[in-house]
């Protein structure tokens, strides 16, 4: 097998840590070995090279058989891949994470499968028009829902129950209709709805009538052997069902309802079980992500093949999408015999694994290599630090540095600054990973939309301009 010939393109200040972190590569025996030579082309900060000042600055490939760019490096590299006729592409955002990127913290992991229906639940679908209940399935079907669950409300008719399922399924989507009304559970059936929740004894004459299929639940709270006899029935009868035993909220039930689950899952292993999990997510004021996986641990641990799931309170607003990537997690997780982590970063949405990814003395020596008047900024464990040819700083507090920042009359680097200081002083606060020029990473609920930011720089640039003439 050939030994592949690595060229790493970086700027002045990551030179010297990108050799030391190479070095460190290639002395893992685990480590596929390759030839490498780094190409430092005289830009200071490796993230602000484009492919047009490579095209200019790099004469040659030598005998490189790949191209690696930093993470940050923007721009489209196919013009590199034409010019210099070899692969191109990104390496990882921070160089220090490059043993990821060979290998070492293993492959990145298959997400694709998983073994749990979503049934995302409309609350309050009777209050709705059609065109909305279309629009937020939709959305709840981006977020990773398989099913629509309309909900019908106590004492208030859904009218339009017919129209929202006919429409509904012409857009191509899987129906559920929760309600305890017969009458509705019938008119859902007959309108197309491909599953009726919620089912007991003593109404599943209903599902006799139509062809959806029936989630059964206890005829009473808690009254597990009720739901039995329900199964038995569906199980006699051969017709294809799924039952749910109930979570209940904490303080009033949860730990006994998860008991059911496992006491159901016990004596029926072969049965579709469904878990409602929207009393914990969203009866319980903490953030989502947490709740979700541990819930979701449970849910593989107990073989659970459908949760029924809500996003209603604002503190929910991501929860479809939060157990989308869950139940994903711990698929991947359970199949590798491994316990769920290093797969994803979707549920980490106030803390990083890999905080800091420079001590303090680092920060240092390359703070001391700067040249120019322009702030870098980066966090530690002690702090943030803020640098330039003028000195460095640290704190923890972003005020304590304005006075020696020079940038009173500057008032558009003033702004800049105060973003991205506030940004490092949130991710030193909460040990995240900070990237200077780049939003904060919260898991699912990222938002990654680069347009303000250079349009700031764009009115940055005409702003000075303006002042010279």
């Amino acid at each position: 097998m050939k030994t592949e010939c690595l060229l790493f393109l970086t700027g002045k200040l990551a030179e010297k840590s990108l050799n030391k972190v190479l070095s460190e590569v290639q002395a893992n025996p685990k480590t596929p070995k390759f030839k490498y030579r780094v190409e430092q082309i005289g830009v200071s900060v490796a993230a602000l090279m484009t492919p047009e000042m490579i095209t200019r600055r790099l004469k040659n490939t030598g005998k490189a058989n790949k191209m690696i760019l930093p993470g940050l490096c923007q721009g489209d590299l196919s013009q590199l891949h034409r010019q210099y006729g070899i692969p191109v592409e990104r390496g990882p955002e921070d160089l220090k994470d490059l043993p990821q990127y060979f290998g070492q913290g293993g492959k990145a992991p298959d997400l694709s499968q998983h073994s749990v229906q979503i049934f995302a639940e409309i609350v309050d679908a009777p209050d709705l028009t059609v065109p909305q209940i279309i629009a937020k399935a939709k959305k709840f079907k981006a977020q990773g829902a398989d099913v629509i669950d309309l909900g019908c409300l106590p004492n208030k008719p859904f009218v339009h129950l017919t129209d929202a399922i006919k429409g509904l399924k012409k857009a191509g989507f899987q129906v559920s209709v929760d309600s305890m009304n017969t009458d509705e559970l019938l008119l859902a059936g007959k309108a197309g709805a491909d599953y009726l929740l919620s089912l007991t004894e003593k109404t599943l004459w209903v599902a006799d009538a139509i062809k959806a299929i029936p989630v059964l639940i206890p005829s009473k709270p808690g009254n597990l052997p009720s739901l039995y006899r329900a199964i038995e029935i569906c199980l006699k009868k051969g017709k294809p069902f799924i039952s749910d035993a109930i979570l209940d909220p904490i303080h009033f039930g949860l730990t006994e309802s998860v008991v059911r689950y496992h006491k159901l899952r016990k004596k029926y292993p072969q049965i579709q079980i469904m878990m409602g999990i929207g009393n914990v997510i969203e009866l319980t004021d903490a953030d989502t992500t947490g709740v979700n996986a541990v819930l979701f641990g449970l849910i593989s641990e107990l073989n659970i093949n459908a949760v029924l799931a809500t996003s209603v309170s604002p503190h929910a607003i991501n929860a479809i999408a939060e157990a989308d990537n869950a139940r994903r997690v711990m698929y991947r997780a359970k199949l590798d015999s491994r316990l769920p982590r290093g797969y994803s970063n979707g549920l980490l949405g106030l803390h990083d694994r890999k905080p800091f990814s420079y001590n303090k003395n680092e920060i240092a020596e390359i703070a001391a290599q700067i040249k120019d008047p322009s702030f870098r900024i980066m966090v530690s464990e002690a702090g943030v630090h803020v640098y330039n040819r003028d000195g460095l700083q640290l704190d923890v507090d972003p005020f304590k540095f304005y006075a020696k920042l020079g940038i009173e009359n500057d008032a558009s680097h003033a702004f800049y600054l105060g973003v991205e200081l506030a940004r490092a002083q949130i991710a030193h606060q909460l040990g995240k990973r900070y990237v200077q020029d780049e939003e904060l990473q919260w898991g699912i609920a990222t938002i990654q939309d680069k347009r303000a930011k250079v349009a700031h720089r764009e009115a940055s640039i005409k702003e000075k301009q303006a002042k010279k003439k």
